[in-house]
């Protein structure tokens, strides 16, 4: 959460001081430009709910693997033999492409390269 200087309106920041050898560190919110300071008493929280938004497929969907090649693979999930693949370049063109692989039973896909 960010907190405001009441007089110059600029952003404080979080600093902790220790208070003596004995004594625990405090927390501090002090401002950079004045010379104005609180000492942080008790605890903020604030629980946000995380919502996952719902991922585009980068491959293109169903439609991407309808004219693509099978091979001899194992499938980390069923151990089936069978998988259609596709290599795409994904990264800069020194690096190697990418190898997409679509299990013919199961349809799990999974990535090597």
């Amino acid at each position: 959460m960010l907190t405001f200087c009441p007089s110059c309106a600029n952003m404080l920041l979080v600093t902790t001081n220790a208070a003596g050898a004995d004594a625990s560190p405090c927390l501090k919110l002090i401002c950079q430009t004045c010379p104005y300071a609180y000492d942080v008493t008790k605890t903020l929280r604030d629980d946000v709910p995380v919502t996952r938004k719902e991922v585009d497929d980068v491959l293109g969907g169903d439609d991407a693997w309808k004219n693509v090649d099978k091979t001899a693979a194992t499938c980390p999930k069923c151990d089936h033999g069978q998988a259609y693949f596709m290599q795409i370049q994904i990264r800069s063109a020194d690096e190697p492409m990418s190898t997409f692989f679509k299990c013919v039973k199961c349809g799990n896909q999974w990535r090597e390269g």
